[in-house]
Parts: structure tokens; sequence; C-alpha cells
């Protein structure tokens, strides 16, 4: 069966995106979409730059959630919309996110890092003075002390994110040069009974693999992970399940039969 829920999608209630969200789910319905969780961003304590706002990521969730249903009500029948964040994980906001996360009754959480030890992976100034593979460590090592810290989330986003902004991207990244780090992650996931995301985001801006890299994608299964969710990571229409076809097919190849959705923090095991 092809992939018909998208569970990672932005509109102009992220600070990164100026897409209505009607034009998001007229695009999923197009594509044969049967499910879409939106995923805005929601990152405290973001480091923002002096040329952006200070609160560039942090989400007016109940405009967001005002939007979400009214369209909910508005396309009932024609898809299932969901109501998920993508939540910004640092080691210091363990107690604020814990917080908000149970403040809204979400259908999913992402947990993502979207910021290392105070810095932003998507700037260069992140790499400097360094081995990109010094950046892409480090990157790693904040990953691993947030799935320790945090249980506030469903699956873990985007796992291999910095690879998508270093000076090299993915053509000299393999699992293998971080296998200590991130079998790791992948065993305090699945101790938690967390799971993984499948970002197809990458493919989009260029990569050669999803995020994460197939062979993550491999040991997690190998070392019993069961729990995929898949995303698109899109902020515009036309992204809106992208590649989709290359990840069913890359999963099965994995060894996974099922992928995941969430509704009401529940996990439901769609057959690939």
């Amino acid at each position: 069966m092809p992939i018909t829920a998208d569970c990672h999608l932005h509109s102009s209630h992220s600070g990164d995106s100026d897409t209505p969200m009607e034009q998001m789910i007229l695009r999923g319905i197009e594509k044969g979409l049967q499910t879409m969780c939106f995923t805005e961003h929601h990152d405290i304590d973001f480091p923002a730059r002096p040329e952006e706002p200070a609160d560039l990521f942090l989400l007016n969730t109940d405009s967001y959630l005002y939007d979400l249903a009214r369209l909910k009500e508005k396309y009932a029948g024609r898809i299932r919309l969901l109501f998920g964040v993508e939540l910004g994980l640092q080691a210091q906001i363990l107690r604020p996110a814990s917080v908000y996360a149970k403040s809204y009754e979400f259908d999913f959480i992402i947990g993502s890092s979207h910021i290392c030890h105070g810095k932003d992976p998507y700037y260069p100034d992140f790499y400097e003075g360094r081995t990109e593979e010094a950046a892409y460590r480090e990157y790693f090592e904040s990953v691993l002390e947030n799935v320790k810290k945090f249980t506030c989330f469903d699956v873990y986003g985007h796992l291999d994110y910095v690879v998508r902004y270093g000076p090299n991207a993915d053509r000299e990244y393999s699992y293998e040069k971080y296998r200590d780090l991130i079998d790791e992650i992948l065993k305090t996931l699945i101790e938690k009974e967390k799971g993984l995301e499948v970002n197809t985001g990458g493919l989009t801006e260029g990569m050669r693999d999803l995020h994460p890299c197939t062979d993550i994608l491999k040991r997690y299964r190998e070392l019993g992970g069961e729990i995929i969710t898949v995303g698109s990571d899109a902020h515009v229409p036309e992204n809106v399940a992208g590649h989709f076809d290359r990840v069913s097919r890359v999963l099965q190849e994995c060894g996974f039969r099922y992928y995941t959705v969430f509704e009401k923090r529940n996990a439901e095991f769609i057959r690939l």
C-alpha cells in the first residue's frame, strides 16, 4: 500500500512558512492523502539572530488550534486532520517543554533538535574552526542528552538533521562514523517506547538519503524498533508527501511492515 499519511507539516503558523494551512490541505487531498498531521514549530529559548524576531519559533498555539478546528470541520469526510507540534528540545528547557506538552490535547508530538548546545546548525558558524565530524558528533551528543532527559514526545524527528546543513552535507557522512552515539540514541528511544520519524525534507533539498539515513533505519529495526512515522517536513504545498514512494520501498527493505500514525497520542499501525 502507498503511504497515505503525512505527519510532519508546517503552515503560516510556523515562523519559517508563509503558506496558509488550507493550501497545504488542498494539496494533500489532491495527492490522495487520507491523513495530514500539522506539526507547527514551537522552540522555547530559541537563540534568534539579531535580524530575526525574538519569538520567531514560539507558536501561538490557540490561533493554530482555532484555524485547524475550522478546517477540520470544513474538510470532514475528505481527509483526517490531526493536531500536532514539533517541539524543539534543549536540555535546559525540560520543565517548560514538559508543561507545554501537557497544556493541549495534542494528537502527536515530534521531538526535534534544531539547536545544539545553544548554537544553530543551520548557520555556517556552527561548523567554523573545527572538522565537520566534530560538529556532527557534538550534535549527536546533544540528541542523546535530549532523549535521555525528555519523555514529552512520541517520535524523534529528522534524527540526523545536522547533515542537511554541514559544509559537505551528507557526502562524507555515514552511520558507522557515529555508531557509538547513534546506537545509544536508538536503544534509549526503544527503551522509552518512543519512535523514529522518517523525514523526506533532506531529499527535497538535494540530499542523497532520508533523515535518518537508511543505515540508521536498518539498525533501529535490528534493535527491535517498530514505531515509524513518515513526514515530508513540507513548508509549501508542492512538497507535501514528497518522495513517499521511496520511503515505502526503503522501509520494507529495512524489515518494517508497518508505519505509524498517532491520534490522541496513541499509535495506529498501518501496513506498508
